[in-house]
């Protein structure tokens, strides 16, 4: 047999088996516990999805764009940049699908905003700048 270093050929052999056996064993565990404390997790259609705004920056007249998978009520609202509630852009009941909500940005001043989605179980947020 040929000995490289103090190693036989079948030694090496056995242990990049080992090794590859031990990777296996590992990644097969660590997919059985993301399974795990998958259950129960929400499901994506219990979530509306808030699109980014098209024009950066913003001006003048703009559309927030969402989609919910079921009828819901939901709240759009104006944050300052220090997330602050500036105001109310519209709260209503929504059908399922893609919605636009349109808003004229000339009404307040020029500067970095955040626009929030609300609904019963979910808050999701995006930034926007303003230059009118």
């Amino acid at each position: 047999m040929i000995v490289l270093m103090g190693f036989t050929i079948g030694r090496v052999l056995l242990g990049a088996l080992c090794v590859s056996l031990a990777v296996l064993l590992m990644t097969i565990a660590y997919r059985k516990l993301l399974t795990h404390f998958g259950k129960g997790s929400p499901s994506s259609e219990d979530f509306c999805v808030l699109y980014g705004l098209e024009t950066h920056p913003a001006k003048g007249e703009i559309e927030f764009y969402f989609t919910t998978n079921s009828k819901r009520d939901i709240t759009l609202e104006l944050l300052n940049d220090d997330l602050s509630n500036h105001s109310i852009i519209q709260s209503k009941n929504v059908a399922d699908g893609g919605h636009i909500i349109r808003f004229n940005t000339e009404t307040i001043p020029n500067g970095t905003y955040f626009y929030q989605l609300k609904t019963e179980n979910q808050k999701t947020m995006k930034r926007f700048t303003i230059e009118n």
